[in-house]
This record gives C-alpha cells, structure tokens and sequence, in this order.
C-alpha cells in the first residue's frame, strides 16, 4: 500500500468516528491493510486497537462500502463483533449448511448460504475455528469488536493464501500516524 492511501484511510475513519462522537485515546495503535491484494477500496480495512490486554482486547473499525475483510477464522481468539453504526454483513462459512452462535447473547442457527446483515447496535459472538468474512452493506459502517487476546501475527487464517494479514508499505509521503505493524 501506498502511505498516501494509509493516510488517506486514517483520515476518512476519524472523520466517521468524529462525525458518530466515537472520540479515540491519546496515542491510539491504527491498523490500515489491503490483506497484501493491493486493492485498498475492495480488499481492506481500517481499526484502532483501543485496548491491548493479555486477557482481552478492544477495537473500533471503519468499513467502507465495497470493501471486504477476507474469509478467514481465529484458532486462539473468541470475539463478539458489534455493529456501531451502520448496516454489517457476515458471512459464515462451514461444511455444514448453517451454524449455531449467539447473535445479540441469544443462540441462533445460520445459514452459511448468505451474509447475515447486523445494523447499528447488534452483534454476533464468533467462537474460535470459524471461518468468517465482512463488508459494509451501507454506505459505511463502524464496528466494535470486543474479544479475548488479540494475535493478529499468529492467529489469522485466510482462506486464500495470497492474503496476508500486513500489507508492505510503499512511502510515497511522510505518515500521519504509526500502524501496529511498525514496531
């Protein structure tokens, strides 16, 4: 990714949070990635890691409309996702037609053959070892994700082995902010 497309992500994600009265800590850790497709607008996602624990960890993330972070599942990690504003859709996978997760604390059996679509205030509780994939289904979406110990090096499993969790960085202008992934 270029730094002037990171830029550019970071920008259009504090005005939504600004605009939606989501106010970030000092210093907050960003995350800006194309998952290595080199295709930011329909493969990518922009967070902030507001919360780094060695028991939990809290995010807020900005989707764009068009844009979808790839099929992939945690084998460590066990996340409630929570649509903060706007319209989300998940689609589950499974060699099984549907699946059985709380959505809004309640056990719900989903079908696998389409997205299930959660709007501002709702969550799903993805449970480790399921595989998953999200896109705004609004104009924009922001969501919350609240789990337990976040591994973004060693628990991320794509579906497609071309993506990568990192995207290389191309500077072509001076950073805004550091991304989690410049130590």
């Amino acid at each position: 990714m270029k730094r002037s497309e990171i830029n550019n992500a970071v920008r259009e994600a504090q005005e939504a949070f600004k605009r939606h009265h989501w106010y970030l800590p000092p210093n907050p850790k960003w995350d800006v990635t194309d998952f290595g497709l080199g295709d930011f607008n329909s493969t990518g996602l922009t967070s902030v890691n507001l919360a780094e624990q060695a028991e939990y960890c809290e995010k807020i993330m900005y989707v764009k409309k068009g844009q979808v972070t790839p099929d992939h599942y945690h084998a460590s990690k066990k996340e409630d996702i929570i649509c903060r504003y706007g319209r989300l859709a998940i689609q589950l996978y499974s060699d099984q037609p549907s699946v059985t997760l709380q959505v809004n604390g309640e056990p719900r059996e989903l079908p696998v053959d389409r997205p299930l679509i959660l709007t501002s205030g709702e969550r799903i509780t993805l449970v480790q070892g399921v595989r998953h994939a999200f896109w705004s289904d609004s104009e924009y979406t922001i969501v919350g994700e609240v789990s337990t110990a976040n591994d973004d090096e060693h628990d991320n499993f794509f579906a497609d082995p071309r993506v990568g969790r990192f995207s290389p960085i191309e500077e072509d202008e001076p950073a805004i902010v550091k991304l989690v992934s410049e130590k």
